[in-house]
């Protein structure tokens, strides 16, 4: 079961005397609260049970609350069930304190055993708003198969969502996919699909003439309006956004909507600055260079940070293998902007190594608690020398840029 205690550090040269009767000082009753902590992991329920005992009624809520869930953990592991969850509801009942999230954890956890899953799920809701960021997954996922059992399928794909990272069913990724789609069939389908692509596509001479805008817009448009491209257009835009589609809510995962969001306006300008410079004098159209960039994110986040996901790992290990095949083909297919999948890609990889996931665990942030000092250096060593190279190769793009006869045009 879960614990919570408020701080405390009893001299542990001066044994609690929890035979006398009488108000205890609060270094008597922190020394009896250890203790009881000391015998409960010792395995010796009622002399733990004793020591909690003694400590319920002190006049610091915080510590009478700890000693009832103490005491509750006692009562629990020496089989008196119905005790336990009184003492654990005897928590919630002298205020909020530190104690109270662990006792709406128990009180959830004891009534999922007793068959009574709306008092399960009415307690880990409690238990969710006072959660650690840490646990709030597991506490989320916990819910969803809860409210899966008892037959609330909606409530069960919002609570799993969130589990996963994602604050809601209609996420980054979904927004992003459905807006592309959406003005990309208009732009291929309808009339004034020719207005849409000479706004959004990514004109070199445009750019150069200050319309900065299409660096970003390029992302919404995909294939061509020119008679007999209709297919090959849907193909463009089906392929990219099946590829957002897998790639996209595992960033969203790691690093929350908002920072994936950004990412993947960086990968887009990214790779859009790349065709600038690089590319051809061909306007561009297509997705391509920001979902390269979410390739190289997650490739080089997976490589360096090593967050703790199954549920992506085995797609996260074939993205070498992915971005080297297409790559490949877009040197081998005609009329393939490959300066934009490659601008992209760098800037992926350079943001993936500089920044570690911040929502899920990885396997430096596992050790942080006891190596905190030696992860900090080792991440000041890695990060420096990354951050010093984006910051040059960025300077020598935009010099080439500047300089460049398309940008003086």
């Amino acid at each position: 079961m879960d614990d919570a205690r408020p701080p405390a550090s009893p001299d542990p040269s001066v044994p609690p005397d929890f035979s006398r009767t009488g108000r205890l000082t609060r270094e008597e009753a922190t020394a009896l609260l250890a203790e009881g902590d000391a015998r409960l992991a010792a395995g010796e329920l009622a002399e733990a049970g004793v020591r909690y005992s003694r400590v319920v009624g002190f006049d610091d809520a915080s510590i009478t609350a700890a000693a009832l869930l103490g005491l509750g953990e006692a009562r629990f592991r020496a089989g008196e069930d119905d005790a336990a969850v009184a003492n654990w509801k005897a928590v919630l009942q002298v205020g909020e304190t530190p104690s109270s999230y662990a006792a709406w954890r128990n009180i959830a956890a004891a009534a999922v055993r007793q068959g009574d899953l709306h008092g399960a799920i009415s307690a880990y809701r409690q238990a969710e708003r006072r959660a650690p960021q840490a646990d709030k997954a597991e506490i989320a996922n916990r819910l969803g198969w809860l409210t899966k059992e008892t037959g609330d399928m909606n409530a069960a794909r919002r609570y799993f969502a969130r589990g996963r990272g994602q604050s809601s069913l209609l996420s980054v990724t979904t927004v992003l996919i459905a807006t592309t789609v959406i003005v990309s069939l208009s732009a291929i389908l309808s009339p004034e699909g020719l207005f849409l692509y000479d706004s959004f596509q990514l004109d070199k001479s445009a750019v150069a003439a200050g319309e900065y805008w299409r660096l970003l817009t390029v992302t919404l448009v995909h294939g061509s309006p020119e008679p007999g491209f209709f297919i090959p257009s849907l193909a463009h835009l089906f392929f990219n956004m099946y590829a957002l589609y897998l790639v996209g809510p595992i960033v969203e995962r790691w690093y929350g909507p908002v920072r994936f969001l950004l990412f993947y306006v960086l990968c887009a300008a990214g790779g859009s600055i790349a065709s600038f410079v690089f590319g051809s004098e061909a306007a561009s159209v297509g997705a391509s260079g920001a979902i390269f960039g979410l390739f190289g994110l997650l490739l080089a986040s997976n490589r360096i940070h090593r967050p703790v996901d199954r549920q992506s790992r085995m797609l996260v290990q074939q993205l070498g293998f992915l971005i080297l095949i297409n790559i490949l083909f877009g040197f081998a297919i005609p009329n393939i902007d490959n300066a934009a999948h490659i601008g992209g890609l760098l800037t992926g990889l350079w943001i993936g190594a500089l920044w570690p996931p911040t929502n899920i665990e990885t396997t430096s942030s596992l050790w942080q608690r006891d190596r905190a000092e030696a992860t900090r250096l080792a991440s000041v060593a890695l990060v420096v020398p990354i951050l010093v190279v984006g910051v040059v190769a960025l300077a020598v793009v935009l010099g080439i840029a500047v300089g460049s006869p398309r940008f003086l045009a």
